[in-house]
């Protein structure tokens, strides 16, 4: 009767630990409301849905400019970029960190074997005959903390929210790398175009200058006139080589993005002759999951409040559930038969009586963590809807500046025109005609310049929209799978 009211003794007592591991004593995590707009300000009422959008909620967002060599480059950051494989190999790490604290859920069990051989005094107190023995132990021991307060549980919420933060902040680097790409690639487009037109400039300057010289020879141009035709000309030379230099680099910056050495890598010349795509900016709700930044910061909002349970559990007695059991012989011949098998089972609890207020620094640092985490948010989600007017904004504006920069530049073309045909007439000096090139080409480069910046914030807003990131995801996470080799292959990820 004695061992079976033992028996239901340590029943009843694991049922009971049981039945208190369902308690977590933190708070109950709900996301803090933001302030979402009804609509964009910026966006046009009769801004419609362009074919090729739909490739920005595929993720391969670039695929909407239909530029080939775009698309090779792009293709290749996922392979070569040295910063988004540190990007990977960190969320690595922080699923490699929940797996960790999940086993803290889970007995840890130990097995090892000794044997021993001790010769013994003769002359001790109480000796026997037996001066020499063996002792043969073969134990296997439990170590088991119940999770009754829901501490390893709220841990374990933490590193899985941190991980989803990672895995956030990762998407963030693949669109910020994928966009600086496709930004230098749109620069070096433009700066290709303005060489272009500085290329067929010097050509025009020098049939100018040339027939100053024969103008001036002929007695009909003076010397002046020769001086400022030159000078004009070597002027254009100089802003040619800059602009050369500056798309030089341009195509460095790229080469560095795709993972190949500067001297092994060049951008085939080609000017900018396309114009921004649409891109309808959806309603302002869906930018919170459209965004990763946003939702890295609603993740570690999430896990700063499973940290606050962490703190709490503090407060609590600590459970340990050690069992042991083995086999212990002095013969190998007994040593694994019944007789010597030995078994002990044991529950201890441990609380903090005394700690000058540790544990309730400890909360109060949660709390203060947890609200920190929430205007961070906030600020981010901020920040978010504030990008996306911008970009929006310049790209309307920039887009009636252009219209008004191309009146300005056939305006110019005229006047440089009728300017050369009056100097032609000996009407008009040569400075006139001077004034009118300089006033010709620098509104030519301005409507160059101001096609390469609409093609920039296009890339701009499309990163600012998210890039075809779904927060969704997140709650997909495979937190025991190897990681790929992409982001293009971490939607494999989801396949819990």
């Amino acid at each position: 009767m004695a061992g079976l009211y033992q028996r239901n003794s340590w029943l009843s007592m694991t049922l009971g630990l049981l039945a208190l591991s369902g308690c977590v004593v933190g708070p109950h995590y709900t996301r803090p409301p933001v302030p979402v707009p009804s609509e964009f300000k910026e966006t046009p009422p009769n801004w419609k849905q362009a074919q090729p959008s739909d490739q920005v909620q595929r993720g391969r967002w670039w695929e909407i400019f239909q530029d080939p060599e775009l698309n090779r480059l792009e293709e290749k950051i996922d392979v070569s970029n040295q910063s988004l494989k540190a990007a990977e190999a960190q969320f690595d790490q922080a699923r490699a960190r929940v797996r960790l604290n999940r086993a803290d859920l889970y007995p840890t069990i130990s097995a090892g074997v000794s044997a021993t051989r001790e010769r013994l005094s003769a002359n001790r107190p109480e000796a026997t005959s037996l001066t020499t023995t063996n002792d043969l132990i073969l134990p296997v021991d439990m170590s088991y903390e119940p999770d009754v307060w829901g501490r390893v549980r709220s841990n374990l919420a933490a590193f899985r929210a941190n991980t989803q933060s990672s895995f956030a902040d990762l998407q963030s680097v693949n669109l910020s790398l994928h966009a600086e790409l496709a930004s230098d690639y749109f620069q070096a487009r433009a700066l290709d175009r303005e060489a272009q037109l500085l290329d067929s400039t010097v050509q025009s300057y020098e049939r100018a200058f040339e027939l100053t010289e024969s103008r001036y020879q002929g007695g009909v141009a003076s010397l002046v006139d020769v001086a400022q035709a030159q000078t004009q000309l070597e002027t254009v030379r100089a802003q040619d080589i800059d602009v050369k230099a500056a798309r030089t680099q341009y195509e460095h910056a790229i080469a560095a993005l795709i993972g190949i050495p500067a001297a092994e890598f060049t951008l085939p010349f080609a000017a900018l002759t396309t114009s921004p795509p649409s891109t309808p900016p959806g309603l302002p709700s869906q930018l919170l999951e459209r965004r990763p930044d946003v939702a890295a910061s609603e993740r570690a909002m999430a896990a700063a409040n499973a940290n606050i349970g962490v703190a709490r559990a503090a407060y609590f007695p600590l459970f340990n559930f050690p069992p042991t059991a083995g086999f212990e012989s002095t013969q190998i011949t007994n040593w694994l038969t019944g007789p010597s098998g030995f078994a002990a089972i044991g529950l201890s609890a441990t609380v903090t009586a005394l700690d000058y207020g540790r544990r309730r620094a400890a909360t109060d640092q949660a709390w203060a963590a947890y609200h920190q985490a929430v205007a961070n948010y906030q600020q981010t989600v901020l920040t978010a809807y504030q990008e996306v007017e911008d970009y929006l904004a310049a790209l309307r504006l920039l887009s009636d500046e252009a219209r008004t920069q191309a009146a300005a530049v056939v305006a110019a073309e005229h006047s440089l025109a009728l300017s050369e045909n009056r100097y032609k007439g000996g009407v008009a000096s040569y400075l006139e005609v001077t004034t009118a090139q300089a006033a010709a080409l620098s509104n030519e480069r301005i409507a160059v310049q101001l096609a390469g910046r609409r093609m920039i914030d296009s890339v701009l807003l499309i990163k600012a929209l998210g890039g075809g990131f779904d927060a969704a995801s997140l709650a997909k996470l495979n937190y025991s799978a190897p990681i790929p080799h992409s982001p293009a292959q971490s939607a494999s990820l989801n396949a819990q």
